[in-house]
């Protein structure tokens, strides 16, 4: 299972870790994904997305119609 936002397109990214002493060792960065069930009235069907908290907060405002048609316009999904 790859950790990307189904919607967004969020994914790890990688930087440093720095210690006191300012050494670097190298270290990932994960998104905050979650399995979230949504249901869309138009088509009267529940689907499954794993989306980063971001995205829910975002999709709890706009709703998940409105974000599903501005990504697919934007081209993320």
């Amino acid at each position: 299972m790859s950790r990307i936002c189904d919607l967004t397109g969020k994914g790890v990214i990688t930087g440093n870790n720095v210690s006191n002493s300012n050494r670097k060792t190298k270290r990932t960065f994960l998104p905050n994904l979650k399995l979230k069930k949504f249901y869309i009235p138009e088509e009267d069907k529940w689907i499954t997305l794993k989306v980063s908290t971001s995205a829910v907060k975002t999709i709890s405002k706009n709703g998940i119609t409105a974000c599903i048609n501005k990504f697919v316009k934007t081209g993320k999904i």
